[in-house]
C-alpha cells in the first residue's frame, strides 16, 4: 500500500520524505489556503516546489466546476511536471473531464467520492485514482471503511478496471491498518496519522528496559 501525505506544508512533506515511507502527496485549495498560498502563480509554483521534494504522484486540484474550465485548468496543471495528477471533483462535468483526460493519457484523481456508485462511474471514465473520504463519512455516523471494502469488491469483479483506491480523509492509525487489511491501494492523511503507526507502549517500555540493562552492564 502506498502512503501519501495530505498537506501543502513543505516542512511536513520534507519530514515525511526523510521518514522514508512517503510515496506521494495530495493537496486541495483548502490546504493551499491554510499555508497562506494565494494567487494562481504562487499556487502553481508551490506545486512545482512539492514535485521537487517528492518523486511520486502529486495530486493538484482544479477549481473550475464546468467541463471546459476543468479541462483548461487540468492541462495547465499537467504541464507543470510529469508527476502531477489532475484532481477532479465527482460531479457530472467532472466525469466528462476524467474521460477526456484518460483519452489524452493524463492521470486523474477523482475526489469527493462518498458512494460505491460514484466510484464505479469514476472507474468507467478511466480515473487513475478514486478518493473515497473515510473520515468524513465517519463524521456523519456512516462506516467509511465499509465503503472502501465495497469499492474493492466491485473493482475486483472487473479485470478492466485499473483505477486505484486512494482512501482519503484518513484520520488515525487504525484507519490506515484497516485500509491495508481491506486492500486499499493508497492512503492519504496527515503526517501525524502515519507517524502514529510507530507507537506502541510495549515498544517504549521494552526499549527503556534494554537501555536500562545496558547501563547496568557497563557500570
Amino acid at each position: 500500500m502506498k502512503f501519501f501525505i495530505d498537506t501543502a506544508n513543505l516542512a511536513e512533506i520534507q519530514e515525511a520524505v526523510e521518514l522514508g515511507v512517503l510515496d506521494g502527496v495530495t493537496t486541495n485549495p483548502s490546504l493551499m489556503a491554510k499555508e497562506g498560498i494565494k494567487g494562481q502563480d504562487r499556487v502553481l509554483k508551490h506545486y512545482v516546489d512539492i514535485c521537487k521534494l517528492v518523486d511520486g504522484p502529486i495530486s493538484a486540484e482544479v477549481i473550475a466546476t464546468d467541463f471546459e474550465g476543468m479541462v483548461r485548468e487540468g492541462e495547465v496543471l499537467a504541464d507543470l511536471h510529469p508527476n502531477i495528477i489532475v484532481k477532479i471533483p465527482m460531479i457530472e462535468d467532472g466525469i466528462k473531464a476524467i474521460k477526456y483526460f484518460s483519452q489524452k493519457e493524463i492521470q486523474t484523481n477523482c475526489t469527493l467520492v462518498f458512494s460505491a456508485g460514484q466510484a464505479l462511474l469514476a472507474a468507467k471514465a478511466g480515473a487513475t485514482y478514486v478518493s473515497p473520504f473515510v473520515g468524513r463519512l465517519d463524521d456523519i455516523s456512516t462506516d467509511g471503511l465499509a465503503l472502501i471494502e465495497q469499492i474493492r469488491t466491485i473493482y475486483r469483479n472487473y479485470y478492466n478496471f485499473d483505477t486505484q483506491i486512494l482512501a482519503a480523509s484518513v484520520r488515525h492509525p487504525m484507519h490506515i491498518v484497516k485500509c491495508a487489511e481491506i486492500g486499499a491501494d493508497v492512503i492519504t492523511g496527515p503526517l501525524s496519522a502515519i507517524k502514529a503507526l510507530l507507537k506502541h507502549p510495549l515498544t517504549d517500555s521494552g526499549l527503556a528496559k534494554f537501555l536500562s540493562d545496558y547501563q547496568k552492564a557497563t557500570v
